[in-house]
């Protein structure tokens, strides 16, 4: 028997990126899509409990799919608990736009919706894809021109792999980010501090009253080692992620701060 995958993402499922994962992984596994109905990037792990979900199936370029009225961890608890599915391994992405850094993975829908998983008790990957203009992320992601061809080749390779050797002993989250034009090969990395150099614009509506608008460029590079240096240089960056955010070098300071 093939194994079993819930595929889901941020983008929607409608996204150009979720399918061209699923056509990537159909041949190795057994897909089952449950995915957000809408656009939820930047959601993080955020969860709905204070509203009813609704899970719809759909057909999708003619492959049934759960569309799901709701986050990116929703669609995954709906998946692992209302829908009963087993899956070996949770896949999600591929993502339209990169997540990398500390700053990122912690708003990232894709890599919400993986950690979700793995607290759920299944293991999981987050596919992301570098974007040259970040306002490509922007753009509607069922017609999105981006070129796939390379991304479906790591994301089965990735997948294979895992499934061949089994995951991660200590990792909980495996977070791949493709470079837009992969000129290296994979590269086993450690989480960059920052992406973004963040602002704030502010700006007048018509009546004149001031709004604000969060933005900022991305930096141009970061320390050897980092996601964000890997995929400057054209790597794939493969980072294992644990969902324990303890601080276990500081716990020895804390004690004497607090119980000396």
């Amino acid at each position: 028997m093939k194994p079993s995958i819930l595929l889901t993402n941020d983008d929607g499922v409608s996204s150009v990126g979720l399918w061209a994962a699923y056509e990537a992984l159909a041949p190795i596994a057994d897909i089952t899509v449950v995915a957000p109905a809408t656009q939820q990037s930047a959601v993080g792990r955020s969860i709905s409990i204070f509203e009813p979900l609704r899970a719809t199936k759909i057909l999708m370029n003619d492959i049934p799919a759960w569309s799901v009225a709701g986050k990116p961890t929703d669609a995954v608890i709906i998946g692992l608990y209302a829908l009963k599915l087993n899956p070996t391994i949770v896949v999600s992405g591929i993502n339209i736009g990169e997540n990398l850094s500390y700053e990122s993975i912690m708003t990232s829908g894709t890599v919400g919706a993986a950690l979700e998983a793995s607290n759920q008790g299944t293991k999981s990957i987050a596919f992301s894809l570098q974007v040259e203009d970040q306002g490509d992320k922007f753009d509607d992601p069922r017609y999105h021109g981006q070129n796939f061809a390379a991304a479906k080749s790591v994301v089965r390779d990735v997948v294979s792999r895992v499934l061949a050797n089994g995951f991660c002993m200590h990792a909980d989250v495996i977070n791949v980010n493709i470079p837009s034009v992969v000129k290296g090969g994979y590269e086993v990395t450690r989480l960059a501090r920052k992406l973004f150099s963040t602002g704030v614009e502010k700006r007048f509506d018509p009546r004149g009253r001031p709004y604000f608008w969060i933005n900022g460029p991305l930096l141009d590079d970061a320390e050897d080692g980092t996601d964000v240096h890997a995929i400057r240089r054209g790597n794939i960056s493969i980072t294992p992620i644990t969902l324990d955010c303890t601080a276990y070098a500081a716990v020895e300071e804390s004690q004497k701060i607090f119980l000396e």
